[in-house]
């Protein structure tokens, strides 16, 4: 689609008319995230979160966007944030930007925020990212594995480390099985093997209100899945795989550290794989990989490198200040300070 460089670009906020239109858009993108999707939006909303999602418009085409997320939090510095944005077709990025930023000035003052935090899926800087400084912390992660599913199933296999093959192969001769559904009575299943890990390897672990509010939104879309691995009627892993466009990603999983021996981690992250290209995906993503062998998800990291792929960085999580709304906060708290002393 072309446009004229004169070509006139509108922001507006969408309406449930405009669902399909926007969705179809995030998915076509090369740098869509399943955090911009309409039914994730749904989900933050049951998580107690506001949602704005505002389309790019040139010639009543849509050229871009964001949604905004917002969580009120009383006597906080509260932030909009938008994970997985902006996207923008060619072209449109420089004057998008300018008016999402300004959009999001005018929303921080209605709600109360006191800043932006952008973070797109983006492998290099599009335009010059006046007024943003990078962000201390991020939500998704900068850093992860994408395994290439276009070849034939022999041709992925191939790839891989010798030490996943084998592995995956292991899995099989211990008659290791795999199942996936996005029936509701698996949540509870998924949850017992995702706290376990949880305790085990001491991270922080999202409640099981998370995950039933997470599953039954994504199921009703068609965009989720919990797939698990038995091995003599017993459930030893379990994964939650989210589909976007031409992307699976492994958001979720937990295990038991039972009968490690039958390698039941490589067979169900094979079937997924197996599962994910018949369903038209392109790249199954790890979501949250290191090669530094130090980090946090070095462990976590070292079991992924055996499925072989490729590790990708994105520019990470840039903050832009309000600082208007920024002065009134600190007022703000420097008077209830004054006033409880």
């Amino acid at each position: 689609m072309l446009f004229e460089r004169s070509t006139t670009l509108e922001i507006r906020l969408l309406t449930l008319n405009d669902r399909a239109q926007w969705d179809a858009f995030m998915q076509a993108s090369p740098v869509g995230c399943f955090m911009q999707a309409w039914a994730w939006a749904d989900f933050k909303q049951l998580e107690g979160y506001q949602s704005f999602r505002y389309g790019l418009f040139a010639e009543n085409n849509l050229v871009g966007g964001c949604c905004f997320y917002y969580y009120p939090c009383e006597h906080n510095a509260n932030m909009l944030v938008a994970p997985g944005a902006p996207c923008f077709l060619p072209g449109f990025e420089q004057a998008g930007m300018q008016l999402l930023v300004e959009q999001a000035r005018v929303l921080a003052k209605k709600v109360g925020a006191i800043a932006l935090r952008f973070e797109p899926l983006w492998l290099e800087k599009l335009m010059d990212l006046d007024g943003f400084v990078r962000a201390p912390v991020e939500l998704l992660p900068s850093e992860t594995l994408l395994i290439d599913l276009c070849p034939a199933i022999a041709k992925i296999l191939a790839a891989m480390k010798p030490k996943g093959r084998y592995n995956i192969r292991l899995s099989q001769r211990h008659g290791v099985t795999t199942h996936f559904t996005t029936d509701a009575q698996a949540i509870p299943v998924f949850y017992n093997l995702f706290w376990e890990t949880a305790q085990r390897q001491q991270f922080f672990g999202e409640p099981y209100s998370f995950f039933i509010n997470l599953c039954q939104t994504l199921f009703a879309a068609n965009m989720a899945e919990i797939g698990w691995a038995t091995w003599q009627n017993e459930v030893l892993v379990t994964v939650l795989i989210v589909y976007w466009g031409k992307r699976a990603t492994y958001l979720y999983g937990g295990r038991t550290d039972r009968h490690a021996h039958v390698m039941a981690s490589y067979g169900l992250h094979w079937a997924a794989m197996q599962r994910a290209k018949t369903k038209g995906c392109s790249l199954y993503d790890f979501y949250g990989y290191t090669r530094n062998p130090k980090h946090n998800y070095a462990k976590f990291s070292q079991f992924k490198r055996q499925f072989g792929g490729a590790p990708v960085t994105t520019i990470g999580a840039y903050d832009y200040f309000f600082y208007n709304q920024l002065a009134d906060t600190l007022i703000g708290l420097y008077k209830r300070l004054g006033k409880e002393s």
